[in-house]
């Protein structure tokens, strides 16, 4: 069977039109010029579009078990997808509260020494009703409802109305 520079010729040549050399590579360095441009918008794309975040609990949760906190401390818990803050004070009294600093939504946590929730970010303070008393934050942490049950812990979001 005879070849020429554009394929196999005869009667029983399945190529009709074969792609010559140059269309090969052009087509090659197009699709790697096109997988390019993808690998560098995409990402891009995904930044203005964050996921979405999955709330991994309702509104009550166990915070912390009976005699895990000692008196004049305070615990981080994990409140759906969000930071909670559990606090028992120097009389055995329960605050729970946002742990996320209503300025820049830095985690707050407790000071013992000066009884009081402290954001490290820019110093600011609140009172153990979640109240802000000094610094930038604009609005009190989230208070939320403490119930014993037992020997654990309840937590919930406080009901409006």
């Amino acid at each position: 069977m005879a070849t020429s520079d554009r394929g196999a010729v005869g009667a029983n040549c399945a190529l009709s039109t074969p792609i010559p050399r140059r269309g090969f590579v052009e087509l090659l360095l197009g699709g790697g010029f096109l997988a390019t441009a993808i690998a560098f918008i995409y990402p891009v794309l995904r930044y203005f579009v964050p996921p979405k975040t999955a709330d991994l609990g309702g509104d009550s949760v166990v915070a912390a078990k009976v005699g895990e906190l000692q008196l004049n401390s305070g615990k981080i818990f994990r409140f759906g997808s969000r930071p909670g803050l559990l606090i028992r004070t120097a009389n055995g009294e329960y605050h729970a509260m946002s742990a996320v600093c209503t300025h820049l939504s830095c985690t707050v946590q407790y000071r013992p020494d000066l009884r009081e929730v402290w954001c490290a970010c820019h110093n600011g303070t609140y009172n153990l009703d979640g109240r802000n008393i000094s610094g930038p934050p604009p609005r009190p942490l989230e208070a939320y409802d403490v119930q014993v049950r037992g020997d654990e812990i309840f937590v919930s979001r406080r009901r409006e109305g």
